[in-house]
């Protein structure tokens, strides 16, 4: 019975991670239009707020559904705790910044999970995500700030990069508390992401000096035993050839 639910677990996530991601996609584009687009009409804000709620309320969906299929339930919510925070986190203020914050969340989590989706093409998706997402908020925060500096897309886009790489160019910079949190948010990540690069190239670097090692001391041990039966072999001749000159003698 265990078994059985775990692997239906297993299924229900195979199948739909591709879907929730097609509709995080969707989402991204959703968030994005009245923000690059601030003069776009009260209706195209209106579908894309609607268009934002329901890929929210897809990944809550997929959260209950995750939690109906775990034999231990306490467990599922102990564990994935971050998740649960993210299925909430949208209900405490109806801001579209907490349902970007809590879609990217759900987007990672659910990106741990797929086992098929290798570390650099998460890393890899995690920088563009981060960087994307980054840049709209703080541009949604800091437009109509009256000191602020990061007036347009491009202007978010430099900024969110320096910010990330930790560079810290200084041209630009958030004046709002809001978009200060935003800041420090984005130096944390890029901090992490980095981390996981210079580790996943370290452990790569290691795996091949391992690799190599582990082929020299196999060249080495077939080295060592070609010599030990050459010797046997030598050992063998003088043998013989110790055998046969002794009737030559006695004749």
């Amino acid at each position: 019975m265990k078994e059985r639910v775990a692997s239906a677990q297993i299924r229900w996530e195979q199948k739909t991670q591709r879907p929730l991601f097609g509709l995080a996609a969707v989402f991204a584009v959703a968030y994005a239009v009245p923000i690059v687009r601030p003069d776009v009409s009260t209706d195209v804000r209106g579908w894309c707020d609607v268009v934002e709620w329901t890929v929210w309320a897809a990944f809550a969906l997929d959260y209950v559904i995750r939690l109906g299929l775990a034999e231990q339930r306490w467990e599922f919510v102990r564990s994935r705790w971050l998740d649960l925070c993210a299925v909430l986190l949208p209900m405490v203020q109806p801001l579209r910044l907490l349902r970007l914050v809590a879609t990217l969340l759900l987007v990672g989590q659910r990106a741990r999970m797929a086992s098929q989706i290798r570390l650099t093409t998460y890393v890899g998706g995690s920088v563009i995500g981060l960087l994307m997402f980054g840049s709209l908020a703080v541009l949604s925060v800091e437009r109509d700030s009256p000191n602020g500096n990061i007036h347009t897309l491009g202007d978010a886009v430099w900024w969110s990069f320096t910010t990330m790489t930790t560079v810290g160019y200084g041209d630009h910079a958030p004046t709002t508390g809001l978009g200060r949190v935003l800041a420090v948010g984005l130096m944390l990540s890029g901090i992490a992401l980095l981390g996981v690069v210079t580790a996943n190239i370290a452990a790569w670097f290691i795996a091949r000096f391992e690799k190599d090692d582990a082929e020299e001391r196999r060249q080495t041990a077939a080295i060592v035993e070609l010599t030990e039966e050459v010797r046997l072999l030598r050992a063998e001749v003088m043998a013989l050839r110790s055998g046969r000159a002794v009737p030559e003698q006695r004749r």
